[in-house]
């Protein structure tokens, strides 16, 4: 049972667990499975969808849907549901505390100090986290969570997305590369998917140049991964840090063993508020489409 759900009250339902363990059902249980629930990482690609021929709707943990096979959910007409409105805070504070240890090496200090080096000699100094340029990519829920958080550091914020969004009071830069360059720090905020992989590729990091910070909480997808490892070994990049990657739980070895980088293993929505509060609103999605109803958050369907 995903965590999301762990202590909530008993479901009326019958569950089937496990993401190996769905495939393996025998025929008669797969007859019956009229619900799927999954998250942003493990989505349901057309091969687990097609598991089940009375699938009715997937429930999606999160925000992120572009695991899911969407040609495949319109050829069934199944519904497909998510969680917005809940974890924008969460990712937001995990994306400062990202950009503060970048700066001022907080990881790097704490394992100076435990290495006993402290006794040879002072930690070398940091970097200013108040007043820097911040770029942020992708400004929906989470980006201006992040937004209002770097005022509070009166950092110099402005943004890349499809299109302008006139109701923000924050400069809005047309071109990425050229966000890039304007920017010290820059955050990666934006959905994942076609539109937008590999969009932080080896131009934009030399833009970003040797004293930037990358910091992605978005999908690992919009990181060109080879290119970043390149671009840290090669000093074309200062820092970075990473909640998300293009090979869950997979970690390319470049980046663990890259001493410019913080990886957190995908914890941004990870606090037990914001999850039991996921869980609450699948199961009201559930609730709603076994009673007749339109779940309140419908992404398709």
């Amino acid at each position: 049972m995903p965590p999301e759900l762990h202590e909530l009250p008993a479901l009326p339902y019958t569950l089937y667990r496990g993401e190996a363990q769905l495939p393996d059902l025998p025929p008669p249980a797969r007859e019956n499975v009229r619900a799927l629930i999954t998250n942003g990482s493990h989505g349901a690609p057309r091969e687990l969808i097609e598991c089940f021929p009375r699938l009715e709707l997937i429930a999606s943990l999160g925000i992120g849907v572009d695991a899911i096979d969407f040609a495949c959910v319109r050829e069934r007409g199944i519904r497909v549901t998510n969680t917005p409105g809940v974890i924008q805070d969460d990712v937001a504070d995990l994306a400062m505390a990202m950009i503060i240890d970048r700066l001022r090496n907080i990881r790097d200090a704490n394992a100076f100090l435990l290495r006993g080096d402290w006794l040879k000699g002072a930690f070398p100094v940091s970097r200013t986290v108040t007043g820097r340029r911040l770029g942020i990519l992708g400004m929906g829920a989470i980006g201006q969570q992040i937004a209002a958080r770097a005022a509070a550091f009166r950092m110099q914020v402005c943004w890349h997305g499809p299109r302008p969004k006139p109701q923000l009071d924050l400069p809005y830069v047309a071109d990425l590369l050229d966000l890039a360059r304007r920017s010290e720090v820059l955050v990666v905020s934006c959905s994942g998917g076609p539109a937008t992989h590999h969009l932080v590729n080896a131009g934009v990091l030399d833009a970003l140049g040797p004293q930037g910070v990358l910091v992605n909480v978005a999908r690992g997808s919009v990181v060109d991964s080879s290119a970043l490892i390149a671009a840290l070994s090669a000093g074309r990049l200062g820092a970075a840090a990473l909640d998300v990657y293009e090979d869950e739980p997979r970690v390319p070895q470049g980046l663990l063993e890259s001493d410019r980088v913080l990886l957190t293993p995908h914890l941004g929505s990870g606090t037990q508020e914001t999850r039991r509060r996921m869980g609450e609103i699948v199961l009201a999605s559930l609730a709603d489409h076994f009673a007749g109803r339109t779940p309140a958050n419908l992404v398709q369907g």
